[in-house]
């Protein structure tokens, strides 16, 4: 299995608006994020530091997307 390209947080929320979910709110710098059918997720955005891979699978797994969307998506 090759490896995850990382993302910066604002490029996390940007994705996730693509398939569906919205802003709900943010508390400092942690956006929480919600799709019409429950799930939701949240995103830390620490400018242009890039999210680590676990981050990103646990977001992924949160958000109910594979890896594969991840990657045609980005």
């Amino acid at each position: 299995m090759s490896r995850l390209p990382l993302v910066n947080g604002a490029a996390m929320c940007r994705l996730l608006e693509q398939v569906g979910f919205r802003r709900v709110r943010q508390r400092g710098s942690h956006v929480y994020m919600v799709h019409a059918d429950g799930r939701a997720t949240v995103v830390p955005v620490h400018g242009p530091e890039d999210l680590g891979r676990g981050l990103i699978r646990r977001i992924l797994r949160d958000s109910a997307l594979s890896v594969e969307e991840y990657l045609r998506l980005r």
